[in-house]
């Protein structure tokens, strides 16, 4: 078909979250293959997709339509149906953009998005209006027999759009269709309305419905199999092509021809690619770039005279400081930088702590004059043209880090300075990841949760995992997808949606201002619970458009630095010495390297990997510059090339250090002759080749790119400026190539830098203020319990000591006592939350510590603090303080709670006994008597209320039945290489990893509280057993053991992993019981049967072994009839009788080290 005979215009894409799975770019391609020259997008009633639309259009050279489709409400408020909305011409664009902000930010708590007649009619000239069939205010009232009313409103649109409103018929055997469409004709012929034909397309191809209804059910929460849901959608609703559509309709052919003339009236250009830089505000009548040089000159002034730069070097720091002054204000850049600075400046005068800097901003002398950067980059050797370059025009890009619970306060100061209508933060969107498709497909498609759980758990957890990748590097997932077919149809049906918008939410911490209303730009977005309105533009898109983005990120680490800076500062002021200053440490200290060479690096900053350790080990930097190549190094191009290896070998004298060229050793002297930063590259150009840095920085850019024709053009430039030079051809060719091989993996020196710093200053106050810098690291992470398990670790390590929870004692955080031991925080308490521990601590400060449980619940406000409050306290060991046991706290709490209920309600209706004297029996504690839990009981409580063992370990209670299965505690086993040994613990920290054949195996921590154990498992071992190692089960494991050089842990390559719940499934043939002599014995006996009927039968035979005062001994050993199934509870409620010691356990080894294929799935 060479002639154009109808256009899509009723599109709804990913974007129309829940309702499509068209993707934006698919929709393009499929638009050009089918030859349509344009296509309309017009999503439910939002624009997110709309510069990805247009630019995936252009790209394939179709004109794009922009359009959304929206609900309208009457003036009372209730809704009446959709309508579409194409743009005309950019005043439709800003018009619709108005629209929806309004109908987002207006009622944002509202659930419904919705715009009013008035609204509406605002801006009508400029929009072509579609009733879409069944779905628009005239189809629903033509269905619900209201056809006079559906006239009206007709009426009104048309009058609304004049000559721009269009009836729209769909064929696509929705039910309601044919009605609508025999009435619509009707009406459109005695109003004359014009016709349009539609397909309400929702997916592209005809085979993608069954991924369209799994996306409409994971979006409503409904089964694909529920009879009861509700069916919208047929399996036409996909991107016909134009013979179907002319075939379709070929009884309606004004309804075809419409398509294309609105496609001709609909006009809308978006300039992309120019900035629209926000203007600095101003009482005085000097321009921004005179406002700049006067900042930067003071700033520098002040550089100065905090003698961190020499004299001597005054003149070199003015001429580079001018040079960068030219290029700003040249690219036009001055607003930018004193909006930075400003808010820079308000954090640290509110006293919220920033960051050094990061990315390539480190590298600006300007940057650093105005206090935005912390690192002086002429010391440090960091190039400005890295971050702004005249020769290739980009917007600048400051990333700062703000602390996490600051941040928010310096994005509202900004909102309040430069005005609520100019500044939004940005959109990002939730995707259907890899794990989570699976699982949401799997719940749609009824499959149990266990198992989609077990296979999205087979996904490896990594940045960018898609599922083909997940395929090919897991060897278990691949198998079950091959031949089970439930898995083959769930992740087939999870590719059609992997990777599409699941819903809209707020960027990290990126921030637009506007030179305008925001709204001249792009819509807003808002949803109940938002403080402040998104763009609906995400971060790419509106760079695209020429918006400025500002980065407000939330640093973790800032926050840690900032809380044991302050907790050292008030001690060190109570006795009269001078207070820290974390900024100006002095760089050189060798102890802190020397713990960093340690690898114990458990909380520093960018230094807490198993990777990152393992290489700290080998290169152990013992000087700052060190620590930045560090940085740099932890990279998987660096590691892979061979250059970590050179770096490492040259520092210690193994390898000579050479330099291509004499004039080259300035430059890479720091690096060992290694081409390891950005700006080494750079400088080489110059110095070398004559290249300005401008150039050297698009040399850079080239290299990186791997463009040949460029890099002809750049070897030819290279070479023949080195020659000019008097450098040797074969060695000017022989450098390009050098720095082209390590260019690719060359790191931002100036990124690298700042946050080496980060690294210092964290392993400055863990080195000489151990305590308080874990207890920040702890209060930091207190929301991340498998975090805070591995600092707790380090604490204990370390020597610090922990000490539980206490009502009367602990804060919010944790904190430092006075001979140096970490109280845990009240914060870290699962289920407390921030209104209920407010509460305790306001009560505790202004009334005193509380005495007992009734005293406690008296005084806190119970709308606050509730039942499940004070089980958490109980359980954790909050109240052990108050005198009585957990178990004794437990039982009389529900009564006490019950008490000082009533006995507040006595107190507001002025109900007293006849004596006006409150009942005694509400006057103190209630008198409980039971049994205390067990000690395995009291731990698993503790870790049910705090997510970890913090005052024993699981393996504690188990030490008399492991004695005859284990080699002995991890910390008592030396590591004699190649010798096989048997360990018991529990996993933790699991690391999935594919090995050099592609296949997955991993590594985990084995601890069993005296020390930890690194486990290697192997391919074949890892399929069996990856679903028990990170549970709260005990583990047993055989394998060989090694020494791990980098920690001085055992290290253990798994052969055999099984659970101690399996070992004595298969292999505990008899328990004996040790009577008590001293107690009763008959009644013992009668416990002991009580205990074994529930039990009962089992493989375990009982063996009753009794010895007088004499040390006579007799052994009964009972029936078959008595043979048990022996597990915890049992061995607790034996335990609870007989007393600890009294069990002896006899194993068959032989029926639990079975091969590898014999190892039990159950336990999964």
């Amino acid at each position: 078909m060479n002639k154009t005979a109808f256009l899509h215009l009723d599109v709804h894409t990913e974007y129309s979250l829940g309702d499509s799975i068209v993707r934006v770019k698919e929709l393009a391609e499929a638009a050009k293959l089918m030859l349509m020259p344009a296509v309309a997008i017009t999503d439910q009633s939002n624009l997110y997709g709309g510069i990805k639309f247009i630019r995936a259009c252009t790209d394939n050279g179709v004109k794009p339509l922009l359009g959304v489709d929206v609900e309208v409400k009457e003036e009372n408020g209730i809704p009446q149906g959709r309508l579409i909305l194409l743009c005309r011409n950019n005043s439709g664009y800003r018009h619709v953009c108005e629209l929806l902000t309004n109908a987002y930010t207006h009622d944002a708590d509202s659930t419904k998005v919705a715009i009013g007649f008035s609204e509406l009619s605002k801006g009508c000239d400029d929009l072509i209006a579609i009733s879409p069939s069944i779905d628009g205010a005239i189809g629903k009232l033509i269905r619900s027999g209201k056809s006079d009313q559906a006239k009206t409103i007709a009426d009104k649109y048309s009058q609304m759009f004049p000559e721009a409103f269009y009836l729209e018929i769909t064929r696509t055997n929705r039910r309601g269709e044919g009605e609508h469409e025999s009435q619509i004709l009707q009406l459109a012929s005695e109003q004359r309305i014009p016709l349009v034909a539609g397909n309400a397309v929702r997916f592209l191809n005809h085979d993608d419905f069954t991924g369209h209804d799994i996306r409409v059910c994971i979006h409503e929460g409904n089964v694909l199999q529920d009879p009861r849901r509700v069916r919208r959608y047929t399996d036409q609703q996909y991107f016909k092509d134009q013979l179907e559509m002319t075939a379709l309709f070929d009884d309606v052919p004004s309804a075809l021809k419409n398509t294309l003339e609105i496609a001709k009236r609909c006009n809308v250009f978006l300039e992309m690619g120019k900035t629209h830089m926000p203007t600095y505000p101003t009482v005085t009548h000097k321009s921004e770039d005179e406002i700049l040089k006067e900042a930067i000159d003071t700033g520098l002034k002040h550089r100065f005279e905090q003698h961190a730069i020499k004299e001597t070097d005054h003149g070199h720091y003015k001429k580079r400081l001018h040079t960068e002054l030219e290029t700003i204000v040249q690219m036009g850049f001055s607003g930018y930088f004193l909006i930075v600075a400003d808010f820079v400046e308000w954090a640290k005068e509110h006293d919220i702590p920033v960051g050094p800097g990061r990315g390539s901003g480190a590298g600006s002398l300007a940057a650093y004059s105005l206090g935005i950067t912390s690192l002086d980059p002429i010391r440090y050797g960091l190039l400005f043209e890295r971050f702004l370059n005249p020769e290739r025009v980009s917007l600048p890009d400051f990333d700062i880090d703000f602390c996490m619970y600051g941040r928010d306060r310096v994005i509202e100061y900004v909102s309040q300075k430069y005005g609520r209508d100019r500044v939004a933060q940005i959109i990002t969107y939730n995707t259907l990841a890899a794990r989570a498709v699976v699982r949401d497909v799997g719940r749609v498609m009824s499959q149990p949760y266990g198992f989609c759980d077990t296979l999205a758990k087979m996904i490896p957890f990594e940045v960018g995992m898609t599922l083909d990748k997940a395929l090919d590097q897991d060897e278990g997932l691949k198998e079950r997808y091959t031949k089970d077919p439930d898995v083959t149809q769930l992740i087939d049906n999870a590719r059609l949606l992997e990777g599409i918008p699941r819903n809209a939410g707020k960027h990290a911490g990126g921030l637009v201002i506007a030179p305008g209303p925001i709204t001249h730009y792009t819509p807003l977005y808002q949803e109940p619970g938002m403080s402040q309105p998104v763009t609906q533009f995400d971060k790419d898109d509106l760079e695209a458009i020429g918006l400025v983005k500002f980065d407000f990120l939330g640093l973790r680490t800032l926050t840690v630095i900032d809380r044991a800076v302050k907790n050292i500062n008030r001690k060190r002021s109570e006795v009269g010495l001078e207070l820290i200053d974390i900024e100006q440490l002095a760089l050189d200290d060798q102890k802190v390297y020397s713990l960093i060479c340690t690898g114990y690096t458990t909380g520093l900053f960018q230094l807490e990997s198993r990777g990152m350790q393992e290489l700290i080990q080998r290169l152990r930097p013992d000087h700052f510059d060190e620590l930045i190549a560090l940085v740099a190094l932890f990279r998987p191009g660096p590691l892979q090339s061979g250059m970590v290896d050179d770096f490492i070998s040259r520092k210690h004298g193994h390898e000579e250090v050479r330099y291509p060229h004499p004039t080259l050793i300035e430059i890479l002297m720091p690096t060992y002759g290694v081409i390891l930063y950005q700006e080494q590259v750079m400088e080489i150009a110059r110095v070398l080749s004559g290249y300005t840095l401008g150039s050297a920085d698009l040399l850079r850019r080239a290299m990186g790119k791997k463009k040949p024709a460029e890099m002809r053009e750049q070897r030819q430039s290279f070479v023949d400026g080195a020659t000019e030079r008097h450098v040797d051809r074969e060695n000017a060719t022989y450098i390009f190539d050098l720095i082209e091989k390590f260019a690719g993996y060359g790191f931002n020196k100036s990124h690298s830098a700042a946050y080496a710093l980060l690294s210092y200053q964290t392993a400055w106050l863990k080195t000489h203020y151990p305590s308080e810098f874990l207890a920040a690291c702890m209060s930091a992470d207190m929301e991340h319990t498998d975090k805070l398990v591995v600092l707790v670790s380090e604490a204990k390590r370390m020597g610090i000591s922990l000490l539980t929870p206490d009502i009367n004692q602990s804060n919010h955080e944790f904190k430092v006592d006075e001979d140096g031991s970490i109280r845990y925080g009240l914060g870290a308490i699962k289920g407390l939350g921030e209104r209920a521990i407010e509460s305790l601590l306001g009560e505790r400060l202004t009334q005193g510590e509380f005495s007992d449980l009734h005293t406690l619940c008296r005084r806190v406000d119970q709308h606050r603090v509730n039942k499940k409050v004070f089980e958490g306290l109980i359980m954790s060991g909050s109240l052990d303080c108050l005198g009585s046991t957990r178990a004794t706290l437990w039982a009389k709490l529900p009564r006490t709670i019950e008490l000082v209920y009533q006995m507040a309600e006595d107190r507001s209706s002025g109900q007293n006994d006849m004596f006006g004297l409150e009942s005694s029996a509400v006057n103190g504690d209630l008198a409980v008597s039971v049994p205390d839990w067990s000690p395995r009981k009291a731990l698993e409580n503790e870790r049910q209320a705090l997510g970890l063992y913090l005052s024993g370990h699981p393996i504690d209670h188990v030490h008399d039945e492991l004695d005859t299965l284990i080699t002995g505690s991890i910390s008592e086993t030396p590591p004699t290489p190649e010798r096989r040994i048997y360990l018991a613990g529990l996993g933790s920290a699991l690391r999935i990893f594919s090995n050099k054949r592609g296949e997955t195996a991993a590594f985990f921590s084995l601890h069993d509280g005296s020390a930890y154990a690194d486990v290697t498992v192997s391919s074949d071992l890892f399929q069996h057993v990856r679903n028990i190692i990170e549970t709260s089960e005990i583990l047993l494991v055989e394998g060989l053991c090694s020494l791990d050089d980098r920690t001085g842990q055992l290290r253990l390559k798994a052969e055999q992993i099984k659970t101690l719940r399996q070992i004595r499934e298969a292999g505990l043939t008899r328990l004996v019981v040790l009577p008590d002599i001293m107690g009763n014995i008959e009644s013992q006996i009668v416990d002991l049967q009580a205990v074994l009927d529930n039990f009962r039968p089992g493989p375990t035979t009982i063996c009753v072994e009794y010895c007088n005062t004499k040390g006579d001994k007799a052994a009964i050993n009972l029936g078959s009839d008595w043979t048990v199934q022996v597990d915890e509870e049992m061995i607790e409620q034996l335990i609870a009788i007989f007393g600890s010691g009294s069990l002896r356990y006899t194993y068959d080894k032989s029926r639990f080290r079975d091969p590898l294929d014999l190892v039990s799935s159950r336990a999964a």
